[in-house]
């Protein structure tokens, strides 16, 4: 039986990976305002998203042609390589956005909020694991009205090993007292699923346009701790109903 429910934070709560593609393409339009529009690096940040900070600044600048003009920004930021002053340009923009608690009101997921209150209402025990800093995401919380909706909150400064390393999970069993078995986690990341499976915590994806792709794959494949796709949700109409299912199942269990 679910007796508690644990949310992620970043993408699945809050439109994050949107803001972050946003946050790259406004970089690279700064750096370098012809060499790319800023669909063109929102849809190359598609295909480059859940991998590194690294991985993903190198790949953009050099899709974009964007090595000059980072190089030439090296000496401000105090950094040793190009895609380094790219990313200090960018998490600059990116910082600025997650300030205004107006964009991230813009960009909170409504179907996964309302199911934060409808788990509190059914009288789920409710946590919150997210790799973001303590102080950042209550900033979040506070800007979408759930700073009191949880018991417990799980965040990157309470661990050593982020996701898809299931610790946080860990942390959120131990402070819980539960089995794993006996919680249910929402992720929209494959990192995020990874860890929730790892730990034995029951998962459904709440997908984004940026995770889908790479969640429905994992989910056919035969990999370690592979999610069934029966819980994955791609439609954001659909996510009731699936959680619904999968509480049923687990009654039974």
């Amino acid at each position: 039986m679910i007796r508690a429910v644990i949310f992620d934070l970043d993408g699945t709560l809050v439109q994050t990976e949107k803001l972050k593609a946003i946050s790259y393409a406004r970089a690279a339009r700064e750096l370098c305002p012809n060499c790319a529009t800023e669909e063109a690096v929102v849809e190359g940040f598609r295909e480059v998203v859940g991998r590194s900070r690294e991985e993903v600044a190198r790949a953009l600048m050099e899709r974009f042609g964007l090595e000059q003009a980072s190089r030439a920004r090296m000496a401000e930021f105090g950094v040793s390589a190009p895609w380094q002053a790219f990313v200090q340009v960018r998490l600059r923009i990116y910082e600025e956005m997650l300030a205004d608690a107006e964009v991230l009101r813009r960009n909170q997921r409504p179907e996964v909020v309302e199911l934060v209150h409808e788990s509190r209402r059914r009288g789920y025990r409710m946590t919150l694991t997210s790799m973001s800093d303590c102080a950042a995401l209550l900033h979040v919380l506070e800007a979408i009205e759930l700073a009191d909706a949880f018991e417990f909150i799980a965040s990157g400064d309470d661990v050593e090993c982020g996701k898809p390393d299931p610790e946080i999970y860990q942390v959120v069993l131990r402070q819980l007292g539960l089995a794993p078995k006996e919680c249910l986690a929402l992720e929209d990341s494959l990192t995020g699923i990874q860890s929730a499976l790892a730990a034995g915590v029951w998962c459904i994806a709440a997908t984004t346009p940026f995770t889908v792709a790479q969640v429905r794959e994992a989910a056919r494949s035969q990999a370690a701790h592979r999610l069934d796709e029966r819980w994955v949700v791609d439609d954001r109409g659909s996510l009731r109903a699936v959680f619904d299912q999968m509480i049923a199942e687990r009654a039974r269990d």
